[in-house]
């Protein structure tokens, strides 16, 4: 009698141990956001000065940045650290996701999927450079500029600081636009001359999707719609050099 439930626990026992192997790299990734988190809430306040200066820089004189809540110059920064920690961490987050669902893809998935996940870390951050370093100093001196006659322009710490990571966001999702040309056509999903013949509907969707994730003024929506748009045509063109699975069969 004691044999009879040993085929169900041998069945249990690659989910128990799948279970177990997450829980283990999820704790090891909370350590790490934690630990980097802890390391830079020392320089909170430097960190968030070095990412509102695009924005100071395009103030009038004599206006600063102010704070409308009584707790906003202690948490805001510290807000700002946890998400800079999350994104300085990102790597290892994706590395222990890889490393997790590694053992189950195949071998020409492996050597096909790793770069991609590479490039997409890549991008990510690329996009995010470009929002900061191209995108911020545009839109904050053009927002600037409108500001009605005798309006100061004296911008809330946390308001700022919820604009920028939603603009952070939308630029890095954003670059991620030609891996997701490429995994469609090389999952054969879709085809290179498909996508091809659809480019009028995509770029009237990439300003869509930049009147959707900006606010509502002409300069972001198409500093983040011109670069989706250029950025499909390079995954269009990439992914030439790739093979759909129905192309490697034939």
């Amino acid at each position: 009698m004691s044999d009879t439930p040993q085929p169900h626990s041998d069945k249990e026992q690659p989910l128990i141990a799948h279970l177990a192997e997450l829980r283990d790299r999820l704790l090891r990734t909370l350590a790490c956001v934690f630990a980097v988190f802890l390391i830079l809430s020392f320089f909170a306040n430097d960190i968030y000065h070095a990412v509102a200066l695009p924005l100071l820089a395009q103030m009038p004189d004599n206006t600063t940045m102010i704070a409308t809540e009584v707790a906003s110059p202690f948490l805001v920064p510290f807000k700002l650290a946890f998400f800079t920690a999350v994104f300085f961490t990102m790597p290892y987050i994706l590395y222990q996701l890889w490393a997790f669902i590694a053992p189950g893809l195949y071998q020409k998935e492996l050597h096909f999927a790793l770069p991609l996940l590479i490039t997409s870390i890549v991008l990510f951050y690329v996009g995010m450079c470009f929002a900061y370093f191209v995108v911020f100093p545009l839109l904050f001196g053009f927002l600037t500029s409108v500001a009605p006659e005798g309006v100061s322009v004296m911008t809330d710490i946390s308001h700022y600081l919820d604009f920028i990571l939603k603009l952070f966001f939308a630029f890095g999702l954003a670059f991620e636009v030609p891996i997701a040309t490429i995994l469609l056509i090389t999952t054969g999903i879709t085809t290179t001359e498909s996508l091809a013949a659809k480019r009028a509907y995509i770029i009237v969707g990439a300003f869509a999707v930049g009147m959707l994730l900006t606010p509502p003024d002409v300069v972001s929506q198409l500093l983040l719609a011109l670069p989706i748009w250029l950025l499909f045509e390079s995954g269009l063109f990439l992914s030439k050099y790739f093979k759909s699975p129905e192309d490697t069969e034939n």
